[in-house]
C-alpha cells in the first residue's frame, strides 16, 4: 500500500457530469423540435427525444431546479479513523520498519491450523495443500529443496522438470499469506477468522512447506505469534529483480529498468537515435512450398476416426458433493434447501448455464471441478432436489 504520509491531501470529491443534449429533428414533415421557451420534453416522430434548452445549456439533468445551484463538496482531508480503516495492508520487517506495518499481536499453533484446514480449506486445496479443482497447491513439499527449481528451463531441455511456484518456494514474503487469509479465505465468507485463527492456518501452511524460523523446524508442536512471525525469511526472498526494499529503492529499480536485457528485452541500434519502424534486419527467409505442398506421406496418413468410444460412468453423487460442494453449499443452497425457490423460477436451463459458466458472486465455473456437462448437470439436480436420482 503506498504511504497516505506523502500525499498533503487525500480528496473525498464528488464530480459534475458534463451533459450533452442531441436534437432529434424527424425525417418527416411534422417532426417537432421545442422552442426554447418550451419547457416541456417533446418525442420526435421517430421515438429520439429533445430537451428545452435553458440559458444555452439542454439536459434533462441541468434544467432539474434541484440541480442548477448545487454545490460542490472537493474534499477534506480524511481523519485519524478513516486512515485506519483503509489502511488494512501488512508489511514485512524492512531495515526502514524493523517492526513491519499492521501486523497484529496474537497467536495460534500448527495443530490447530490443522484442524481449521480440514474444516474450511481442503475441499478446495486439497490434502496437506496438494491442490485440485482448480484451486492452487500450497504446498508440494520443502520449500528450500523446490526454490532452487526455479531456475529451471524446459526451453534448455524439453524432458526436465519445470518449476515448482507455490507458496513456500515461491512467495517471498509470509505477511502476504497471512493477509490474504485474513481478508479473502476462506471462500465465500473472507474477514470470518480471527487474528488466531490465521496465525494457526498461517502456521500450518508454514509446516507443510517444512519452513524453518530462526533456526527452528515449524513442526507439528509449533505455535506461532508475532515475534516468530517477524523472523520468517522465506526462501525465494531474494529472488525477484529488481531489489525495492531498502533506502536506495528508487534508483536501483530505474538503473535496472533503464538496461532493457536485465528484463529479457532488447535495445536496438544501442545508443542511436531511437528508431520507431523496421528497426531489425530480417534474420530468416521464407520459403514456399510449390505444387500445393506435400501430399505423399510415407507411411500414408491415418485419416480413420475409430477410436473406441467410452463407456459413461455414474458418478457418486454424494461423494462429489462432499469433495467439491460441501464448503459452500452446506451454508447457502445446501441439497433440498428452500432457498433454491428464488433461483429456479427462470427455468432450470438458466441454473444450469450459471453453474457451468460460473457467476459473479463468487461460484467458479462447475464449482471448480473437471467434471462434464451431463455429470455437472446431474449434481446441480441433486442439490435442488436433495435426492439422487
Amino acid at each position: 500500500m503506498f504511504k497516505l504520509e506523502a500525499y498533503n491531501k487525500l480528496l473525498v470529491s464528488a464530480s459534475v457530469a458534463a451533459v450533452v443534449a442531441f436534437s432529434v429533428v424527424g425525417c418527416m414533415e411534422g417532426g417537432a423540435t421545442p422552442s426554447s421557451s418550451d419547457a416541456s420534453v417533446s418525442l420526435d416522430i421517430d421515438g429520439g427525444v429533445s430537451y428545452p434548452v435553458r440559458g444555452n445549456k439542454a439536459g434533462s439533468y441541468y434544467v432539474n431546479p434541484q440541480t442548477v445551484d448545487i454545490k460542490v463538496n472537493h474534499g477534506r482531508i480524511p481523519n485519524d479513523a478513516e486512515l485506519a480503516r483503509w489502511d488494512t495492508d501488512l508489511q514485512p520487517p524492512t531495515e526502514l520498519s524493523p517492526e513491519g506495518h499492521g501486523i497484529p499481536e496474537g497467536s495460534g499453533s500448527v495443530e490447530d491450523g490443522e484442524e481449521i484446514y480440514e474444516a474450511q480449506c481442503v475441499m478446495c486445496h486439497g490434502d496437506f495443500g496438494s491442490g485440485g479443482g482448480g484451486y492452487p497447491a500450497l504446498s508440494k513439499g520443502n520449500a528450500y529443496d523446490l526454490q532452487k527449481t526455479l531456475t529451471n528451463n524446459r526451453w534448455k531441455d524439453p524432458e526436465a522438470d519445470g518449476p515448482t511456484r507455490v507458496f513456500g518456494s515461491y512467495w517471498p514474503q509470509a505477511t502476504t499469506l497471512w493477509w490474504y487469509i485474513r481478508d479473502g479465505m476462506p471462500h465465500p465468507f473472507s474477514d470470518s477468522l480471527s487474528v488466531d485463527e490465521t496465525y494457526a492456518l498461517t502456521a500450518y501452511i508454514l509446516n507443510i512447506n517444512e519452513i524453518e524460523i530462526d533456526g527452528e523446524e515449524v513442526d507439528d508442536e509449533y505455535v506461532l505469534d508475532r515475534a516468530k512471525f517477524l523472523k520468517i525469511k522465506m526462501p525465494n526472498v531474494d529472488g525477484f529483480e529488481p531489489n525495492i526494499a531498502g533506502a536506495n529503492a528508487l534508483p536501483v529499480v530505474r538503473t535496472y529498468f533503464g538496461k532493457a536485457s536485465n528484463f529479457g528485452g532488447q535495445n536496438l541500434n544501442q545508443g542511436a537515435v531511437r528508431c520507431m519502424t523496421d528497426c531489425q534486419k530480417p534474420t530468416a527467409k521464407t520459403k514456399y512450398i510449390q505444387n500445393g505442398g506435400i501430399k505423399d506421406f510415407i507411411p500414408p496418413m491415418n485419416v480413420t476416426r475409430d477410436l473406441p468410444k467410452k463407456e459413461a460412468v455414474a458418478i457418486d453423487v454424494k461423494k462429489v458433493y462432499t469433495e467439491s460442494c460441501a464448503m459452500c453449499h452446506s451454508a447457502f443452497l445446501s441439497p433440498g434447501s428452500a432457498d433454491w425457490a428464488g433461483y429456479t423460477p427462470k427455468g432450470i436451463d438458466k441454473v444450469y448455464a450459471n453453474g457451468i459458466n460460473g457467476t459473479e458472486g463468487g461460484m467458479p465455473a462447475k464449482g471448480g471441478t473437471d467434471l462434464s456437462d451431463a455429470d455437472f448437470k446431474t449434481m446441480v439436480d441433486y442439490l435442488i432436489s436433495g435426492k439422487v436420482k
